[in-house]
């Protein structure tokens, strides 16, 4: 079975797999798409050996999110969770000179991860390489960016909706609009509102999703 859960913020992806895996009393399952400790919203799991057979389809699907950026400030992990460094900047943003700095996000781009996620480099997640010490790049890839809005914009937080192509980070959207804004910016809070078709509203809470499993 194919279904989607509501991932609380603060559990990892992993985590919330697990409990799963123990309800279900199976080791065939999987998700379409990790959300980041900090991050909120839908994840679809699929259980079953024909199921997570079936999840790379879901991780090719578009993907919708609600995301609140903090400017002024640059974080090491390009949110919430690694340390500040304020940044140094002449004025704030207007909400003209924003749009026009979206619009340049918008359609195919190359964007750069996250040093701090699980890209792998010569076998071994980037985080754990810098959570080391170890001082290296990652390398660009091509991303698409279907639409991005602005839901709200007071000085410091911008609050986007944005509509993606499979594999864009938005801790690095964060990052790259605070820097080409020349303020400095990191998210600071992210909900992933659909995954395809599958939306938040109808998301089956953990505890639901435990039941389903067992069913």
């Amino acid at each position: 079975m194919i279904f989607a859960v509501y991932k609380p913020k603060g559990m990892t992806s992993n985590a919330l797999l697990n409990r799963l895996r123990h309800a279900a009393g199976t080791k065939k399952i999987g998700h379409a798409g990790t959300l980041d400790p900090l991050a909120e919203g839908v994840l679809v799991v699929g259980v079953g050996r024909d199921a997570t057979k079936q999840l790379f389809q879901e991780v090719a699907k578009e993907k919708e999110y609600t995301a609140v950026i903090r400017f002024g400030m640059t974080s090491a992990t390009d949110d919430e969770e690694g340390e500040k460094s304020e940044s140094t900047y002449d004025t704030m943003p207007s909400r003209s000179e924003i749009q026009n700095v979206l619009q340049s996000f918008i359609g195919e781009i190359e964007q750069i991860p996250p040093i701090y996620s699980a890209v792998k480099i010569r076998g071994r997640e980037a985080y754990k390489r810098a959570r080391s010490g170890e001082l290296f790049e990652l390398k660009s890839r091509h991303v698409i960016i279907k639409a991005i809005d602005v839901i709200s914009y007071e000085w410091p937080h911008l609050v986007l909706r944005v509509v993606t192509g499979p594999g864009v980070y938005i801790r690095s959207l964060a990052r790259d609009i605070g820097e080409k804004l020349g303020v400095g910016g990191y998210l600071s809070q992210l909900v992933r509102t659909r995954v395809g078709h599958w939306r938040a509203e109808d998301a089956l809470s953990l505890d639901e999703a435990m039941r389903r499993v067992v069913e």
